[in-house]
């Protein structure tokens, strides 16, 4: 017997091995139908802002006098914003909007953070019952309460200013919603751990549950901002000087001088636009995680 017959002999026989599971592939033809209907969704998602971005930088003369449509301006111009600029204090009412919507999603956010916590963290009594009557406020359109609001508003001698805006809509009953949802995912171990301590319930909300709610504290800044940036109403009722008016109200007065100037017009609302679609996509994977840890499908 030769070596090499030798050592074949004495060397351990491996054990056959099992034929790996095939994992079933995905169709084809169900993925592309998938791409495409999600390409679909996100170009007609796109296209107003597209087309906003379109004729904001086109010139005057290329958007009514042009025959053949055009995906994008021959030359691009800023004259529509110098326009608008020269026109109206776009300045001042921008400084505006920032101003209301940055001050009214402090206090709303740090009032549904706190209610938030209350309703899901702690037992007293008629607490199911307040929070049923909080959302039931939700089913009422601002309309119904405007006239109310104006008189609240005029009897604390508040009218024509700032805050007649901002302490309306300082509360937000959906936020409040969403902060007790996410709340009540938060382990109750954690909550009475910290209690053992000896921590009170400031304590614990600041050390244990807001470090835990990141998610969620993104999702209602997002929501207040936009919800105070995009308010036309109820500012155009509270506020009566124009040095005070926010951009949605410059736009109203914008259309009036400039009906036709579709330039002008899209340029403006680029402006009221751009801020929100930024911090949306600066933020995008905060407000999806906030929403799927609250229960909101």
């Amino acid at each position: 017997m030769s070596v090499d017959e030798r050592v074949a002999s004495s060397s351990p026989v491996a054990p056959p091995t099992a034929p790996a599971a095939r994992r079933p592939r995905p169709r084809r033809g169900g993925l592309v139908l998938r791409t495409v209907v999600v390409a679909v969704i996100g170009l007609a998602a796109v296209s107003p802002l597209y087309w906003m971005l379109a004729v904001a930088f086109s010139s005057r003369a290329e958007l009514l006098g042009g025959r053949d449509l055009r995906l994008w301006p021959r030359e691009v111009t800023l004259e529509n914003f110098e326009r608008v600029f020269s026109s109206f204090p776009v300045a001042t009412w921008f400084s505006n909007s920032v101003a209301i919507a940055v001050v009214v999603t402090l206090i709303s956010v740090t009032t549904s953070l706190l209610a938030g916590y209350a309703f899901a963290q702690l037992r007293f009594r008629g607490s199911t019952a307040l929070f049923f009557l909080a959302l039931a406020t939700l089913v009422l359109p601002v309309q119904v309460i405007m006239v109310s609001l104006f008189r609240i508003v005029t009897m604390a001698g508040l009218y024509g200013t700032y805050w007649a805006v901002i302490l309306p809509v300082s509360a937000s009953a959906f936020g409040l919603f969403l902060a007790r949802q996410f709340m009540l995912g938060i382990p109750r171990e954690l909550i009475e751990a910290a209690r053992l301590d000896g921590a009170g319930h400031l304590q614990t909300f600041t050390r244990v549950v807001l470090p835990l709610s990141k998610p969620l504290i993104a999702v209602l800044v997002f929501m207040s901002l936009l919800s105070s940036w995009n308010d036309f109403a109820w500012p155009l009722i509270a506020l009566r000087e124009n040095r005070l008016f926010t951009l949605p109200i410059g736009l109203l007065y914008l259309q009036g001088q400039f009906g036709s100037d579709y330039g002008a017009t899209m340029a403006y609302a680029l402006l009221n636009v751009v801020p929100i679609a930024i911090v949306f996509l600066v933020f995008q994977r905060y407000f999806v995680a906030g929403f799927a840890r609250s229960g909101i499908k």
